[in-house]
């Protein structure tokens, strides 16, 4: 007991003194101390290792050979442990030892430092002492030769002014000005001791001079220029004026600039006179005299005194400059004072020369003296409003006289407001001429093109103009003209010999024309007419946008999100929409007749199922005549093409559907006349494949019908043939006939079934009985899933008919053709894999609904079976027919 509880407190001690290392410290080790061992895992359990070395009573026989392995491996652990221990009993001994040795080395070590700063601070007072005479020689020195430059510029000072004295009143400006600048940098000099009198004297005697030798100077410019002589001194020459203008280069600059004043008003007075308001002259219509007098005198003055003025002061360009400013207010004040003479051929006349006048200086000057540093060799280029490259060196003198057009530039935008109406009634006049489209080889009307061409024009002008309000006012009246051409000529355009007992008013003769009814058909040159309009109409709307994106270009920032021509691209979508609405309604109209005569038919009176009838013949005719027309004229308009056809048999379909449920298919028995029933399968099919191939009727080119017009067409045409197919299944039994209607017509309303239900000629007693058996069908059928969608009805179809597919499996299936997402070159009869019911399973599925009603009371009733016999023998003959009818 002793022994057990003294274990346990030495494991105790041990798990109270075990080392927990972290992580980082256990992944080092594991690096450093590489084991495959598992008893060095940092998560080793004894129990499980036991298990391990002895999975089963078997294993046991080895356990003596472990444990004395176990020992061994103890027994060198420990004389490890031991080794290790034992290394470390001295390393304390050798680190003091270390450490005694270092701080002796340190000792030593700062000794010597200390030895050395020592050594240099006595070396420094040594070199102090050796330098100290030096340094106040070099003092002296210093201080004695300042002296004796002041004493020379003082000298410089005294001697200068009194010889300058003795040169300006002798006017020798020649040699005045090296002694004028040596004496005026030497008085800068002498600033920092103006505190002494003396000095200040001398200063003041120095500007004295300097103001004294400006007022000199002028007085000798005036009386050089002058008419007339007002002193006793003689006038400078030429070369004197020269050195003069070199002195006041280094006078005041406000000497030169007053001077340069005073030179350049002398010379434009002149011109004042010659050009003032009251002077004939002086108007615009002799505006290049202007510009051609400062050529003349440019000249003169470069020839004469060119040499006096140094090239630095710019004479000439600030002639210039000047001569700019004054025109510019002499124009503004005569053209607000003669608003009233001024036209726009004067206008454009007066700024077309101003423009090359001032292309002309900017080529000459450089333009420094308004501010513009523009080094020949960093010039830059853009390009202008008409295309064109422009450097930007040509814009120096840019408005510096026609700034004061903008002002007046209002009569300019009148101008081309009324070039507009009169264009305008130009293309009236035109349009009411016959568009020949095979000369003009386009079926865009030439007065569009003309137009945007004179919009671009006057785009290009105003742009050279001004890009700011003129601009914006211009994009107006490109509006309002847009809008004009819109109602005047397109509109109008629409107004044929058939339609003139209409309203005049353009929009409401498209409006009016609309909604007749028993409007007369287009002659060939009336679609011709609706066509060119419709391209050109389409032609408007793409340029008005290109129109748009180009002014927002050319404007002013300001006005860029002012420009909105949104209204106008609407008008003319307005205007295509009613061509296509007129070519729709012609078409229609075309077939009106026919639709009549189809529903005057006594078809409960047919007794035999040939070809097809009459009408649709005539429907097919009246496509062939007009859609070709149509069609080649919009050749460069597809897709309004495209949205013709959809538009059309959106409307004719319904209104056939509405024709179909007029037709009496029942005999005066009761039952149904199938013979009636088929043919008008037949000819509903008929029309079908006539509107399929619609697109291309007529044309020499295979091209695929529109995927989404195919499948509206399919989809309208299948309904009418669900429509006879219903009417064609007996009533009784009345449950039966429900599903049926259900099946092949599962959107169905109730007052389509009651238009049906008047087809079979079913009292209003019996109708009223099948309605209600109709609304509880549908609406188990709705609650049970029951009902079927439209794409299920082509499926239902075949089953009910497999044995009519079996016997034509191998003929052609347009119906399939035309219900297919991949449709076929229109408008050939290549078989595809079929996507819905085809053709003649449609129309043999009449028999099988007959036939299945018939079996169904065969049971009943012998004379029904003979009934179904009959009806297969004529599906039969109606097979052959089709045959020949579609090889």
């Amino acid at each position: 007991m002793e022994s057990k509880s003294s274990n346990e407190a030495e494991a105790s001690v041990i798990a109270n003194n075990k080392i927990h290392f972290s992580n980082e410290v256990k992944h080092v080790i594991d690096k450093v101390l590489k084991s495959d061992d598992p008893m060095d895992a940092p998560d080793f359990n004894c129990v499980d290792y036991i298990n391990q070395l002895f999975p089963n009573e078997q294993s046991l026989v080895t356990i003596d050979e472990t444990i004395q392995r176990m020992q061994c491996e103890v027994s060198l652990i420990d004389d490890n442990i031991r080794s290790v221990v034992r290394g470390q009993t001295n390393t304390g001994q050798d680190g003091q030892l270390a450490l005694c040795e270092a701080q002796k080395v340190i000792s030593t070590l700062y000794e010597h430092i200390i030895d050395v700063k020592t050594r240099a601070e006595r070396t420094e007072e040594m070199v102090k002492e050796i330098t100290r005479d030096i340094k106040q020689l070099d003092c002296a020195k210093r201080n004695l030769t300042s002296a004796i430059t002041t004493l020379n510029h003082l000298h410089m000072l005294v001697g200068g002014i009194e010889s300058l004295e003795i040169l300006i009143e002798k006017r020798l400006y020649g040699e005045i000005l090296n002694p004028l600048q040596a004496i005026t940098e030497v008085n800068q000099h002498f600033q920092q001791y103006s505190d002494i009198e003396e000095i200040k004297n001398l200063s003041q005697s120095v500007d004295k001079i300097q103001i004294s030798l400006a007022h000199q100077i002028t007085e000798d410019f005036k009386e050089a220029f002058s008419v007339k002589k007002s002193s006793n001194h003689p006038r400078l020459g030429l070369n004197q004026l020269g050195d003069a203008c070199k002195v006041i280069s280094v006078l005041d600059p406000k000497v030169k600039k007053d001077l340069l004043k005073w030179f350049i008003a002398q010379q434009l007075e002149e011109y004042l006179h010659l050009f003032h308001e009251n002077q004939d002259i002086a108007w615009l219509d002799k505006i290049d005299k202007r510009y051609a007098w400062l050529k003349r005198h440019l000249l003169d003055f470069e020839d004469k005194f060119g040499a006096v003025f140094p090239l630095d002061w710019e004479v000439s360009e600030r002639i210039t400059v000047e001569f700019c400013r004054l025109t510019r207010e002499q124009l503004s004040q005569i053209m607000n004072k003669r608003v009233n003479e001024i036209d726009v051929r004067l206008l454009l006349f007066a700024i077309n020369k101003t423009q090359a006048f001032e292309q002309l200086l900017s080529k000459r000057f450089t333009g420094v003296t308004l501010g513009i540093n523009n080094d020949n060799q960093n010039t830059s280029s853009f390009t202008s409003g008409d295309g064109q490259l422009v450097n930007s060196a040509l814009l120096v003198f840019h408005d510096q006289i026609g700034s004061c057009f903008k002002a007046h530039l209002d009569i300019y935008i009148r101008s081309i407001d009324r070039n507009l109406a009169e264009l305008i009634e130009k293309f009236v006049e035109q349009a009411k001429e016959p568009f020949k489209v095979g000369e003009a080889k386009s079926t865009v009307y030439p007065s569009s093109a003309d137009l945007f061409v004179f919009y671009k024009k006057c785009m290009v002008q105003c742009n050279q103009l001004s890009n700011e309000q003129p601009m914006y006012e211009l994009a107006l009246v490109f509006k309002k003209y847009l809008r004009e051409y819109a109602s005047k000529v397109l509109d109008m355009s629409l107004l044929t010999r058939d339609m003139q007992n209409l309203s005049t008013a353009a929009g409401q003769v498209i409006h009016n024309f609309l909604k007749e009814g028993d409007a007369q058909r287009f002659s060939k040159g009336d679609l011709i007419r609706i066509c060119c309009v419709l391209t050109t109409a389409e032609y408007c709307l793409e340029t008005v946008q290109q129109l748009e994106d180009k002014l927002k270009e050319k404007v002013a920032a300001a006005y860029v999100n002012k420009i909105d021509m949104s209204e106008e691209k609407d008008v003319f979508h307005r205007i295509i929409s009613n061509c296509i609405q007129l070519l729709v309604q012609d078409l229609e109209t075309g077939c009106e007749s026919f639709l009549q005569a189809m529903s005057k038919v006594q078809w409960q009176s047919i007794s035999n199922v040939g070809d097809q009838s009459s009408f649709i013949t005539g429907m097919c005719a009246n496509f062939k005549q007009t859609v070709p027309v149509i069609r080649d004229n919009l050749a460069s308009s597809r897709k309004y093409f495209t949205q013709f056809c959809h538009k059309f048999v959106n409307v004719f379909i319904p209104k056939y559907i509405n024709v179909l449920y007029k037709c009496k298919l029942t005999l005066s028995d009761g039952c149904n006349n199938v013979l009636g029933c088929e043919q008008l399968l037949l000819d509903t099919h008929s029309l079908k494949t006539a509107l399929l191939d619609l697109p291309s009727i007529g044309s020499s080119v295979n091209r695929k019908a529109p995927t989404s017009y195919t499948k509206v067409v399919v989809k309208d045409m299948t309904r009418a043939e669900m429509i006879i197919k219903v009417v064609m299944t007996p009533v009784q039994p009345s449950a039966h006939f429900t599903q049926q209607v259900l099946k092949l017509l599962p959107d169905i309303t109730i007052a389509e079934y009651q238009k049906i239900l008047d087809m079979k000629a079913v009292k209003r007693v019996d109708q009223l009985q099948l309605i209600d058996l109709f609304k509880r069908t549908a609406s188990t059928a709705a609650a049970a899933g029951l009902s079927d969608n439209t794409d299920s009805i082509s499926t239902d179809a075949e089953q009910q008919n497999s044995t009519a597919n079996a016997l034509d499996s191998t003929n052609d299936n347009i119906m399939a053709d035309a219900t297919s997402t991949e449709m076929s070159t229109y408008p050939t009869n290549v078989p595809v894999n079929a996507t819905s019911t085809p053709k003649r399973a449609f129309i043999f599925s009449v028999g099988n609904f007959t036939g299945s009603a018939n079996s169904s009371a065969g049971d009943k009733n012998a004379d029904n079976s003979s009934q179904s016999s009959g009806d297969r023998g004529r599906i039969r003959k109606l097979e052959n027919l089709l045959k020949k009818r579609l090889p």
